[in-house]
């Protein structure tokens, strides 16, 4: 007898640094905290690195070009959720090329540098979380939300 494995959703997140401030983008009409401001994010495709898939993100989200060793490890977050676990891999980079801009209109309106210790009160509460432990050096953390 055979039984399915359990499966989990695996998102990887990227804070670019720049002065002390971090990059958010405003969600707009993705069915998920729309109006707030989150990180340049998104899914594994399968098949394709954590690092690999931080690099796709930001140039299809935000239209940068980032070298996956500029890419610096900050934490990892365990979300359990009523009906949704997932993974949250979080990486910060200093040094990318191009300016960032909104890429894809259909899912954020709006790019923010925001400073990294006082962040707007509109952010999506897990950034808000992964900002803070970011800034403690916690590098990891398990959450339900």
């Amino acid at each position: 007898m055979t039984s399915e494995r359990f499966k989990m959703v695996v998102a990887t997140h990227v804070f670019l640094i720049k002065e002390n401030k971090v990059l958010l983008l405003r969600r707009y009409k993705t069915g998920y905290e729309d109006g707030k401001f989150s990180l340049p994010a998104g899914h594994l495709d399968g098949n394709e690195s954590i690092r690999k898939a931080t690099v796709r993100e930001a140039k299809e989200e935000i239209g940068v070009l980032i070298n996956e060793d500029d890419l610096a490890f900050a934490s990892v977050f365990h979300r359990l959720a009523p009906g949704r676990e997932s993974l949250d891999f979080f990486f910060t980079c200093k040094k990318w090329s191009g300016e960032p801009k909104v890429m894809e209109e259909n899912k954020a309106d709006q790019v923010l540098w925001s400073d990294s210790k006082n962040l707007p009160e509109n952010t999506v509460h897990y950034i808000k979380d992964a900002v803070q432990a970011y800034l403690e050096g916690t590098q990891y953390k398990e959450t339900t939300y």
